[in-house]
């Protein structure tokens, strides 16, 4: 295939994603992560994933690409914006008996939402390569999705770990496509970040240790969302949740490349369901199994159990008596 046929492909793939209400869609080559792993299984070493045991599985396909798909030549990347330009209630939290969720969270399901629309994406490659073999991830397989994006271009890693893009923050998901067609790969970006340090120390447990690099065992959103259930958040993460149930995107609020208000999305999917950004303490302690599952059915919260909620919830309680 010449590089303009080539190119002329990608581009359609970039217009349909557009369509699709993706942010971006860009391509890396299906190389070898040798550097990426190395990180990786220094933090696993480190211990810094906790509890997260599955993260220690299938290290290899993470390594390599290929081990996951045969013959992988291109690894196409998408960017989705859940930024619904609403803000968070300007309250003191501890008087409104309330505990805020993550913005990720506050609609629907991002896997069952984008799903669908990455497998159009697929459909579109093989119309073009009939004889292509594909595989979709959304956060899901074992895949290091923040490596390959910014493998792909759509930004660069900043010091809180995330995908920073320059016209659009990091309020934004990741899909991936391996793919055995071959496209024209595109372009990295150097990290921007420079000297800020604005997200290191705004972390309330100092979770960010090294640039890039954080240390689960001490992150909000770990206890918050990745913790069994039956474990109790530590005192000494507790007493520093700022107000956070489900969750925390205080290292997002205070990136520069933030403040310029990232791309709205105007996927009803994505805006707060009941048109709520925190979750009530006094329904969460009269809540049963059966209403747990009605009202989160379809949403990020499902995962976390209502045992969890409540040790949330709890733990949130505790630690606002306190101050």
């Amino acid at each position: 295939m010449s590089p303009n046929t080539s190119t002329m492909l990608k581009n359609k793939l970039k217009a349909h994603a557009s369509k699709l209400g993706f942010l971006d869609l860009k391509i890396a080559k299906a190389k070898e992560l040798i550097a990426e792993f190395a990180n990786m299984q220094k933090w696993l070493d480190d211990g810094m994933h906790a509890d997260m045991q599955w993260l220690e599985r299938n290290k290899e396909k993470r390594r390599n690409i290929g081990l996951v798909l045969e013959n992988a030549k291109s690894v196409i990347v998408l960017s989705h914006s859940y930024y619904t330009g609403i803000d968070y209630p300007q309250f003191e939290i501890k008087e409104v008996n309330a505990g805020k969720i993550s913005r990720y969270a506050w609609g629907d399901d991002y896997h069952d939402v984008l799903m669908p629309k990455i497998k159009e994406i697929e459909s579109l490659i093989i119309q073009e390569f009939p004889d292509s073999k594909n595989l979709c991830y959304i956060d899901t397989g074992p895949i290091l999705e923040k490596q390959w994006a910014v493998r792909a271009g759509i930004g660069w890693q900043g010091k809180n770990s995330l995908v920073l893009s320059p016209d659009y923050g990091s309020y934004f998901f990741l899909c991936v496509i391996i793919s055995t067609a071959e496209f024209e790969p595109d372009t990295a970006i150097a990290d921007k970040c420079g000297t800020c340090v604005k997200c290191i120390k705004a972390c309330p447990t100092d979770a960010i240790v090294a640039d890039g690099v954080v240390d689960s065992r001490k992150c909000l959103s770990y206890w918050t969302i990745e913790a069994k259930h039956h474990i109790e958040i530590p005192t000494e993460i507790s007493e520093k949740m700022e107000g956070w149930i489900f969750g925390c995107d205080i290292c997002q609020e205070v990136c520069p490349w933030n403040k310029n208000k990232p791309k709205i999305t105007d996927f009803v999917s994505f805006q707060p369901r009941n048109g709520s950004t925190v979750l009530q303490h006094d329904s969460i302690a009269q809540m049963s199994d059966i209403e747990f599952t009605e009202r989160f059915s379809k949403s990020p919260i499902k995962r976390l159990k209502l045992l969890g909620l409540k040790r949330n919830s709890k733990a949130l309680q505790t630690s606002l008596k306190t101050k």
